[in-house]
Order: structure tokens, then C-alpha cells, then sequence
């Protein structure tokens, strides 16, 4: 049995070519018209498709983006706070930040340009 070697993440959205602008910048992929491109070839792929239906509620699944990895407490919060600073500029906007709470380390959550969640983790 083959095993998988690469996965595609793909999204549903009004402006493919716009949401994967927002992506390719926050994450520094390659844009390629609809879709985003790890030019290290290690991250997946991530497509943006129309679809004629708007986002209604919370997303099922959200990606994390990984600024924080191995910082704790204040140090950590700068740091996301300070990307969020970046992104907003982007067009995303800032939800609310949650707070170490003994189990789980400080994070941020974010919405892209259509409104999709993620986290500055």
C-alpha cells in the first residue's frame, strides 16, 4: 500500500485569488493564482476555492501559525502580539487573546481577509 506523501489543504472562499495573496504573505509562499506554494516544498499546499455560499459559522478546522514555538509568558505574548501588529496590515483582523492557562500556552486568534479563524500559536 502506497503511503501519502504530500496533503493539500484547501478552503472554501468569495476571492480565491485575494485569500491567497493574505496566505502566501502571512506564511511566505509562493502565490500562484488560487493557490499558495511552500518554496522549501516542506509545508503543504494550500488552495482557495469560489464557492457561491458565504462562511455562516466557526470554522471545523483552522490553521496555526507558529510564532511563538518555545516562548513562554510575556516574551511569548510580544511576540504574537507583534505578528498580529504585521497581519492586521494585511487585512486580517485581531479576535482576542487567550491567556496561558496552566495547560495550554498563550495564543491569538485571528480572522484572515473573508473571515476565517486561525491562531498565532
Amino acid at each position: 500500500m502506497a503511503s501519502v506523501k504530500q496533503i493539500q489543504v484547501t478552503f472554501d472562499c468569495a476571492e480565491p485569488e485575494r485569500v491567497a495573496r493574505f496566505w502566501s504573505e502571512v506564511l511566505g509562499y509562493e502565490h500562484r493564482g488560487s493557490a499558495c506554494i511552500d518554496p522549501s516544498g516542506v509545508g503543504p499546499r494550500l488552495y482557495f476555492q469560489r464557492v457561491p455560499e458565504g462562511k455562516v459559522v466557526k470554522n471545523r478546522v483552522h490553521l496555526d501559525v507558529r510564532v511563538g514555538t518555545g516562548l513562554v509568558g510575556e516574551e511569548r505574548v510580544a511576540v504574537l502580539e507583534s505578528e498580529c501588529a504585521r497581519l492586521v496590515t494585511l487585512g486580517a483582523a485581531r479576535v482576542r487573546l487567550l491567556r496561558a492557562d496552566g495547560v495550554n500556552e498563550s495564543c491569538l486568534v485571528m480572522q484572515d481577509v473573508e473571515g476565517n479563524e486561525f491562531c498565532l500559536d
